[in-house]
């Protein structure tokens, strides 16, 4: 018992962290500069010049944001453009396009990092492009084809809110963040905390010796099993903390991690679904066609990566 008790103190310690010393400061800042943008018009004028492209893919102008945000920032800020799409009207389809490309794509904060030991940055944001639209295409044009048309052009009526001031514009924003990441905070604790579990009782181990064959065939060791489980259990900041830490020891290399890139460096986790579906109730109400579409978007990027690394 007393070792369960120190599984949940662990990841206690490492949800905070994650949700007070990563989540909030991005989060915070990315709400409040959305807030202002749109409030100034912006956000109205850019999704405008985009529309016409992006309603290709089934994408609403300012889901442009919502990528750059994932690309350049990270998992987590693209809420603010999600809760910016709650209030402005957009509907049920061109959100659900727009949270599968999301969790099709590859996050910044996994991205970076890891460049500084060989990931091939170039090679995954491209890939991540088109496996985006594929899962934004798929997800408009099957998945969510008996919900109801986008009823505009896909972006913003531009309406400048000049009365109101700068600072009140960004506080607001900002405490829209923190009531998110609060309520995001006992989920990731309880994913952590179930891979540590497994990880305790020898979970991993065993899908390790299960996993092999396959692993074999892919050119794969069967020390890419931890970084896959952390993944999908414990979110992509973890799956990089874990990886990051396998190829100094020498048991990973970064070659295997390019290859694998497609399909882990994207926010389809536990963890990563869990707090961008949070921004909202039509986000969350279209949750299961956007994983539907981010199947095919992930599946379409993991294929590249196997065959061109």
């Amino acid at each position: 018992m007393e070792q369960i008790i120190q599984l949940i103190l662990d990841a206690g310690k490492a949800a905070v962290d994650l949700a007070l010393y990563t989540l909030l400061p991005v989060l915070v800042i990315m709400m409040a500069l959305m807030k202002l943008l749109e409030a100034r018009g912006v956000v109205a004028g850019i999704s405008k010049l985009l529309a016409p492209v992006l309603n290709r893919f089934g994408i609403p102008g300012v889901g442009v944001f919502a990528a750059l945000q994932l690309t350049f920032v990270g998992f987590a800020a693209p809420i603010a453009s999600l809760r910016l799409m709650e209030g402005n009207g957009t509907s049920k389809r061109g959100i659900a396009a727009t949270l599968a490309m999301v969790f099709a794509m590859a996050q910044a904060n996994v991205v970076f990092p890891m460049a500084a030991i060989g990931l091939n940055v170039g090679g995954v944001l491209l890939i991540a492009v088109i496996g985006g639209l594929v899962a934004a295409s798929t997800t408009y044009y099957l998945f969510t084809r008996s919900l109801e048309p986008d009823s505009g052009e896909g972006y913003l009526e531009v309406k400048r809110d000049r009365d109101t001031s700068t600072v009140t514009l960004l506080i607001a924003g900002g405490q829209e963040a923190v009531e998110i990441v609060l309520k995001s905070l006992p989920i990731i604790l309880i994913a952590i905390f179930v891979v540590n579990l497994i990880q305790f009782f020898g979970g991993i181990g065993l899908v390790e010796v299960l996993a092999a064959p396959l692993f074999d065939f892919l050119g794969l060791s069967s020390a890419a099993v931890l970084p896959i489980v952390t993944k999908f259990m414990a979110g992509g900041t973890a799956m990089m903390g874990v990886s990051m830490q396998l190829i100094r020891e020498g048991v990973l290399s970064i070659d295997e991690v390019n290859r694998l890139a497609g399909f882990i460096i994207n926010p389809l986790d536990i963890v990563g679904v869990a707090l961008i579906a949070s921004a909202g109730v039509k986000t969350a109400s279209v949750v299961r066609p956007a994983l539907a579409g981010a199947f095919c978007g992930v599946a379409v990027r993991a294929v590249l990566h196997m065959f061109f690394y």
